[in-house]
């Protein structure tokens, strides 16, 4: 039996280097894919909206009456 090793260039297949695959072989970024979904014509408007944030804040000021009130009855 011969039990050599073989040619180094043969011991790995292609793109199997140390450092990790060529650049001639890397897959396409993602930017290429910027078109591949439907076109998109719903852009919300960004913040929040009055109504939600308003209520929000009703909200908070009322706990925040309650644990005052509740403070100086206990007091």
């Amino acid at each position: 039996m011969n039990t050599h090793e073989p040619h180094p260039d043969q011991a790995r297949p292609r793109g199997a280097e140390p450092g990790g695959v060529p650049p001639q072989e890397t897959p396409p970024g993602e930017s290429s894919l910027s078109g591949a979904g439907p076109e998109e014509t719903h852009n919300p408007t960004k913040g929040w909206a009055k109504a939600p944030l308003t209520l929000i804040l009703l909200l908070a000021f009322c706990v925040a009456a309650f644990f005052l009130a509740y403070a100086l009855i206990v007091v």
